[in-house]
């Protein structure tokens, strides 16, 4: 069964769109992925984990949280 990760994270140009879209492809087992730069949301298909996905976004220095931490709504890295 496939699992829905739904991250927050800032996105402020297109290059931070490249690296992040880059380093989720190396996820094994992900079905699909979508960048929302608008809403500064990161969507992972497949069999993974926030934690997992939270992981590799973190080696890019990208700083993420599940969506509906309300808290990170003023995330600025």
């Amino acid at each position: 069964m496939a699992n829905v990760v739904e991250l927050k994270v800032f996105l402020h140009c297109d290059e931070c769109i490249k690296k992040i879209l880059k380093a989720i492809k190396k996820i094994q087992d992900i079905e699909t992925y979508n960048v929302d730069m608008e809403m500064n949301k990161v969507i992972v298909t497949g069999n993974v984990t926030n934690e997992e996905v939270i992981k590799v976004l973190q080696k890019i220095r990208k700083t993420a949280v599940p969506w509906q931490d309300d808290e990170l709504n003023n995330i600025t890295n």
